[in-house]
């Protein structure tokens, strides 16, 4: 997940949700219609680094 969303894993919270945000602009299916399948990876990679808990599951055992 971490490669991604082109961060570390040591990568800090606001790190985490600037390259998310930056790569859900370009990868929204509204503006990029092919890109369905990717705007999904990058969100399930957001929503697990973003948590906390799960992130350090993660971090542990991968997917």
């Amino acid at each position: 997940y971490y490669s991604l969303l082109s961060v570390e894993p040591h990568a800090t919270p606001d790190e985490i949700r600037k390259a998310y945000r930056k790569l859900a602009l370009r990868f929204h299916p509204d503006k990029n219609p092919d890109a369905g399948e990717t705007f999904q990876k990058i969100s399930t990679a957001y929503a697990t680094l973003s948590d906390p808990q799960r992130r350090q599951v993660y971090d542990r055992f991968g997917e």
